[in-house]
């Protein structure tokens, strides 16, 4: 990618953020997904360090039992999850089902969840689609925003530019790229925030290459956060840890927020490039 689809200021980025509908977010935002094992204690340790995004995945699991705890600070905490449905009785019983689980009087996003064809989104916005349901739970105060998760990057900017879209959840770290190209300008242009995840292309970032110079350094994983967040189209950065010592090395950049200069992102750019060439390929 070209210098000028970075950040103005990569040593400065932002920590919080202003999502409309959200207010104040800290960019450095929490997930947790059926395969990773964070339990609530954990999720409220990352709640007291600054941390007011949570991304669940829907599964009993920490996030489920601290987002039930939250008490006076539920207000200040905004909640994301994925809706699978793409009818508006499957969506209202799915929605339904979330604030139930999750003990909440309203979710602060929902995004439709994994749409990979103009099909499925068709169907979305269609009579009786998820989209009547959603929508209407929006105006009735029963959630916030309302989202779209994609890997395909160029369906996911023509949906932003439907104007039923508050967000969108794309994949990107310095491996995948696409989205400085594909979905970034797109959501400056329509005032869409985006919440990015696999930061570390599924841990591939923390390996080596055949192709890495000699003497070249492993960067941690809060490395490959901060390289996200040095990109200020990025309003919100998924962390995924898997336990509590994975959880509090990710914290650490709450404790040192700062970027990079030129030099130390384009070696970390080129990591990821050459992560993209040796590593099994995705667009």
């Amino acid at each position: 990618m070209s210098r000028r689809n970075r950040s103005t200021d990569l040593a400065n980025p932002p920590r919080f953020t202003h999502i409309p509908k959200l207010g104040k977010i800290c960019r450095l935002g929490l997930a947790t997904r059926g395969n990773t094992d964070l339990d609530g204690k954990s999720v409220l340790e990352a709640v007291d360090r600054g941390v007011n995004y949570l991304n669940w995945c829907g599964y009993p699991d920490g996030m489920r039992d601290a987002i039930r705890n939250l008490g006076q600070r539920r207000q200040d905490i905004r909640i994301a999850v994925q809706l699978s449905a793409r009818t508006a009785e499957k969506a209202m019983r799915e929605l339904d089902g979330y604030l139930e689980d999750l003990k909440t009087d309203y979710l602060d996003v929902v995004t439709y969840y994994y749409v990979e064809d103009i099909s499925e989104w068709q169907q979305i916005i269609g009579p009786g689609g998820a989209a009547d349901a959603i929508e209407r739970a929006q105006r009735d105060g029963m959630l916030r925003a309302i989202g779209l998760t994609s890997h395909q990057r160029d369906l996911a900017a023509q949906f932003g530019r439907s104007g039923q879209l508050d967000l969108l959840m794309v994949r990107y770290n310095a491996a995948h790229r696409g989205a400085e190209r594909d979905i970034f300008p797109v959501a400056t242009q329509f005032r869409l925030s985006t919440v990015v995840f696999t930061c570390l292309r599924w841990g591939a970032l923390l390996n080596g290459t055949p192709g890495d110079p000699t003497g070249f350094t492993l960067p941690s994983a809060p490395a490959w956060y901060r390289f996200v967040l040095c990109n200020s189209s990025v309003n919100v950065a998924l962390m995924a840890p898997n336990g509590p010592d994975e959880l509090r090395d990710n914290l650490t950049l709450l404790d040192d927020w700062h970027g990079y200069d030129p030099q130390e992102y384009d070696a970390l750019a080129a990591h990821g490039q050459r992560v993209r060439q040796h590593a099994r390929s995705f667009p």
